[in-house]
């Protein structure tokens, strides 16, 4: 389980394809010196599992539905990345739940600065079946980056993206239309389906909602 809270930017060294097995290797200089062999390492808010660790870099291979779900099918070598290792059991949390299972890729339209300030303000375009799980003050996770909408149009969503954030992610090396990996809240997922469900899950629910969720 990760937060969203960023460590490090990575940067995409290699996207091996051979004999249909694909292999990406990242390097980076922090983290590398807490990762072991079969650790987890969200890349840009994907859970993957670092095979190879060099001084200066990890590999971790990819499975086909990871390929075809993330940006990892569109970025090109070089492209930075954004990296956090699991939470400790001791630790706290400082973003919100984030599993590392990507449920879509958005389109990146502009990080732009607030007119008077130093402030920015992101924008994003999300796929139309996600728009359901996405509401104003809500958590979204963006490129593995816990963040807070502040507003919602439809399939475009804003965030209010703080000159902190701006340095340590990735999101001021993106291009318009670039793809970003999308992970929303996990709560509203399980409300949906608990809504849809039986009396069981409608009591279930209700103890969600009297917990404040």
């Amino acid at each position: 389980m990760f937060t969203g809270i960023i460590e490090e930017v990575g940067q995409v060294k290699h996207i091996e394809n051979a004999s249909g097995r694909r292999r990406l290797t990242v390097a980076c200089s922090r983290l590398i010196q807490e990762l072991k062999k079969g650790d987890s390492i969200a890349v840009s808010g994907v859970c993957l599992t670092a095979i190879e660790i060099t001084p200066s870099s990890f590999a971790a291979d990819l499975a086909e539905e990871t390929w075809k779900r993330t940006s990892f099918s569109r970025i090109q070598e070089h492209a930075l990345v954004n990296l956090e290792l699991p939470m400790r059991a001791d630790g706290r949390f400082g973003g919100h739940i984030v599993q590392g299972h990507v449920d879509g890729t958005g389109k990146f339209l502009a990080l732009e600065k607030i007119k008077g300030g130093d402030d920015f303000r992101l924008r994003i375009e999300i796929p139309r079946k996600l728009a359901r799980y996405v509401v104003s003050k809500g958590s979204l996770c963006i490129e593995g980056i816990s963040l807070t909408i502040a507003q919602v149009e439809g399939v475009q969503v804003t965030v209010a993206i703080i000159p902190h954030t701006a340095e340590i992610t990735n999101l001021k090396s993106l291009q318009p239309n670039d793809p970003v990996n999308l992970e929303v809240d996990m709560i509203a997922k399980y409300l949906e389906k608990m809504m849809r469900g039986d009396a069981a899950s409608s009591i279930t629910l209700e103890r969600l909602v009297q917990a404040g969720f």
